[in-house]
This record gives structure tokens, sequence and C-alpha cells, in this order.
């Protein structure tokens, strides 16, 4: 069973993985823009920064679902 899925748990696995990275990024960050005293604008910019690439990777992996036949 696992070697007929393997490219199905394979690609799960990565999606989780860097999901994960992401959320201790977004931890990362938080821990320094709190310690550095950064104003606010610059708080908004960082989060929209980081907002738009977790966007960009739900919207990759959403058009690679509807794009490869087979998955």
């Amino acid at each position: 069973m696992l070697s007929e899925h393997f490219e199905l748990i394979e690609t799960l696995g990565t999606n989780f993985a860097i999901a994960i990275l992401f959320i201790l990024i977004g931890l990362a960050i938080h821990d320094v823009l709190k310690t550095g005293n950064v104003p606010k604008f610059g708080r908004w910019f960082v989060w929209l920064v980081l907002f738009l690439g977790c966007v960009g990777f739900i919207a990759k992996g959403i058009i690679q679902a509807f794009l490869e036949p087979g998955l």
C-alpha cells in the first residue's frame, strides 16, 4: 500500500513541512518585531509580506491540484 501511494504521501509531507516552516518563520518574526520596537507601519508591512508569501504557496498548491491530472 505504501508504494502505491508514495507520491501522494510525499506531496502531503512536503506541504505540511512547508506549512510548519511558515509557522516557525511567523513566530520568529513576531519575536523580532516585539523585541525590536518596530513602528506599527513596519509591523503591518512585514506581516503583509509574510501573508502574501503564504497565499502564494496556497495558490500554487491549488493551481497544481487543478492542472495536474491524476492527483
